[in-house]
């Protein structure tokens, strides 16, 4: 949970909210096939998930709290035979906008890791 103090109050936000938002904005690129859980647990955990709910967009994504500044990281996969640092900057650059618009926190960091290529 992240939590914003401003002069009219303080606002608590979720880690869900921002994993949905982070990977909305991520599957929207080109070349992004999807987002792919970085170790087992998560795995069973998002296949637990998946049956209860139709879409699924934080999986992959985990996003942290350093000094009031966000740190996101994403584990995707790919299109076969696409530009990767090309879609890494793309992403980069959509999810930091997607995430100072909605929110007005600063993402010091956006880290792409590739898991998967299809």
């Amino acid at each position: 949970m992240i939590t914003i103090e401003n002069p009219n109050g303080t606002l608590k936000i979720t880690n869900n909210y921002f994993a949905n938002l982070v990977g909305k904005a991520a599957q929207s690129c080109f070349g992004v096939t999807g987002m792919v859980n970085p170790n087992p647990y998560r795995s069973i955990k998002s296949a637990v998930k998946s049956k209860f709910s139709l879409v699924n967009n934080d999986r992959g994504v985990t996003v942290k709290s350093v000094n009031g500044q966000l740190v996101i990281n994403l584990h995707i996969s790919v299109s076969y035979g696409v530009n990767i640092s090309a879609i890494v900057d793309s992403i980069v650059n959509k999810v930091r906008y997607t995430v100072e618009e909605a929110t007005d926190l600063k993402v010091s960091k956006v880290n792409v890791f590739i898991d998967e290529l299809n």
